[in-house]
């Protein structure tokens, strides 16, 4: 079977649940043809891309699968391509609050995911799910950890698949405040339909 290294984040903005990471760490252990290695990275813009090197490095996957919190999204949406900049509205876990600052200064201003997000998306609305493809990862953690990766692996002696897919925020995180939300158990199923559809 091959191998997806698929990741979350740990809580940020004062949460104290990510429903990326929740989703991700319910997922079964294989889906389809793939055997899941599940990593809960940092919400830091420097804790995450180490944090994914390191898991590129030990797991050695044959596709990499990221996955982030968009509070205010009412679908899941796989993202068409990260974007060379941060401009962070909220200082990250750290502290760290870059505006219009570039990820990895001197290359190009977009990277476009390698995996068939428009499959992901369409598989995920067949389970009954909202979703559709994204142009914007935003500016924030979850864009930084994008692009970093698919320039990372872009680099790679033997070029390995990837993508970032974003998923709203459960009743659980959105409590008391007005937003569209997902159950996790649709999220997860959201997440399996992405995988098979790689």
């Amino acid at each position: 079977m091959k191998r997806l290294l698929i990741t979350g984040f740990s809580p940020f903005g004062g949460d104290g649940i990510n429903p990326a990471w929740q989703a991700v760490a319910a997922l079964p252990e294989t889906v389809g043809a793939w055997v899941l290695y599940k990593r809960e990275l940092p919400a830091t813009f420097r804790g995450a891309p180490r944090g994914m090197e390191e898991a590129i490095r030990e797991v050695e996957p044959d596709a990499v699968l990221m996955i982030g919190l968009a509070a205010g999204r009412a679908a899941v949406t796989p993202e068409r391509q990260g974007v060379n900049e941060k401009s962070a509205r909220i200082p990250d876990n750290e502290g760290c609050q870059p505006q219009n600052e570039p990820v990895i200064p001197g290359r190009p201003g977009a990277l476009y995911s390698t995996l068939p997000v428009e499959d992901m998306a369409e598989a995920i609305r067949e389970i009954g799910v909202p979703a559709q493809v994204s142009e914007s990862a935003g500016r924030f953690v979850c864009n930084a950890l994008l692009y970093s990766t698919l320039h990372a692996l872009e680099q790679a002696e033997a070029p390995v698949p990837a993508a970032f897919v974003h998923v709203p925020a459960t009743p659980e995180l959105a409590a008391g405040r007005d937003m569209p939300t997902l159950p996790l158990e649709r999220i997860v199923a959201a997440l399996r339909a992405a995988i098979e559809a790689i």
